[in-house]
């Protein structure tokens, strides 16, 4: 039995079941139990390594076991570190990390992780993932080990030291021409979408805006003195409507910004598409009979349960496809084609600004840029006026 002097440790390595055993004494427990740190390996020299290791380890508080993972780490952080989220962010979470963290890097012990395994993981999927889905899973990873941390699992952070990379491009949003909006209308006026469709084209909210939205939050002008009321109080028999965009389907229920909330009068079309889907949902819940959820949406399931995304994106895309116009379009591009219809036809970028609920122009101009068509060419029109008229003089 030999003995070894480990900084301020004592210990002893002797042999044990064909290889050797090292004990570092670390004291007594408040029971009085002695308290020792073992290691065990095949030579004296690797038991003294695994021994010095644990030491250090040990001195900067980290208690980490050998085989604790990085998919340990990630699967802890999603158990434990998404608690009070909503839903669907748990659930996006959880998609990424079992699509592109835990089968591709999670297998790493966490405590052997290096900031070059993360930069390799990460450029390995630059091909696959947009640069936001790599800001995502960079994201999880860098949680994770996060928690690992003040739980005195892991040291550092690697994960903080990467950069996320670019990764593939993604498809640009496009706006749909005057031509094809008409056309996209009169396809939608036979799926249970028609209203739906009407309402986003028409007013340019959010698709989390409008599946969010209640009957009790469309409301009719009523008269002077009552001024406006509820639908569901003083029905459709009213030639004006508005809407008030107070929710949304984010954590809580709330607007992506407080300028988000607003109210929007609207358009004849809108009002009509409305009372028209207002009866339909009558007969629905009628026929649903206890099987209805009642949550007051205006745009649910068969039986009043909330929409899921994927299910009215798959509708919008039975509807541009009969509308001759192809399926590579998504519910969120009307948000894109009202803007543009409405920059065409020359209202304001301030109004359009007010309409979509953004705070200011400048959101406006970075993520419509494309559609904001009369105000990006207005500098050309104006330089062509201007040295036309230099010439002629």
């Amino acid at each position: 039995m030999a003995k070894i002097l480990i900084g301020k440790y004592e210990g002893t390595i002797y042999p044990e079941e064909g290889g050797y055993t090292g004990a570092i004494s670390l004291g007594f427990a408040p029971d009085g139990r002695r308290k020792r740190l073992k290691r065990k390996g095949k030579t004296k020299t690797e038991v003294k390594d695994k021994l010095i290791k644990a030491v250090r380890d040990l001195e900067s508080g980290i208690e980490s076991p050998d085989n604790y993972t990085v998919r340990d780490a990630v699967e802890d952080w999603l158990s434990k570190g998404l608690k009070g989220r909503d839903a669907n962010t748990v659930t996006t979470n959880r998609i990424l990390a079992d699509k592109h963290v835990i089968p591709l890097i999670g297998k790493a012990k966490l405590k052997d992780l290096r900031a070059d395994d993360v930069d390799e993981w990460l450029d390995g999927l630059t091909d696959t993932l947009s640069t936001r889905s790599l800001q995502g899973v960079h994201s999880i990873l860098k949680r994770a080990i996060r928690q690992a941390q003040a739980r005195d699992k892991v040291l550092r952070n690697v994960a903080e030291l990467v950069t996320t990379p670019k990764g593939r491009a993604g498809r640009p949003s496009k706006a749909l021409t005057l031509a094809q909006a008409t056309a996209v209308l009169e396809k939608a006026e036979a799926s249970p979408l028609h209203a739906y469709v009407v309402l986003s084209l028409m007013t340019g909210v959010r698709t989390e805006e409008a599946r969010a939205l209640r009957w009790d939050h469309v409301v009719a002008w009523v008269d002077d003195r009552t001024g406006w009321r509820s639908v569901t109080e003083a029905g459709f028999d009213h030639k004006r409507f508005a809407i008030y965009v107070w929710r949304s389907v984010r954590a809580h229920g709330d607007t992506k910004t407080e300028k988000s909330r607003r109210t929007l009068e609207l358009p004849e079309e809108v009002a009509r598409a409305l009372r028209l889907h207002h009866k339909r949902q009558a007969a629905q819940r009628l026929k649903a009979g206890k099987d209805w959820q009642d949550h007051g949406l205006v745009f649910c399931t068969r039986t009043g349960a909330p929409l899921d995304a994927g299910n009215v994106r798959r509708a919008f895309r039975g509807i541009t496809r009969k509308a001759g116009i192809g399926e590579k379009w998504t519910p969120r591009e009307l948000r894109h084609s009202f803007v543009s219809i409405m920059s065409d036809n020359g209202v304001p970028i301030e109004t359009i600004a007010d309409l979509v609920g953004h705070a200011g122009t400048a959101v406006t101009e970075k993520v419509y840029r494309h559609q904001l068509r009369p105000v990006i060419t207005k500098g050309a029109e104006t330089m062509n006026t201007i040295f036309s008229q230099h010439k002629s003089a």
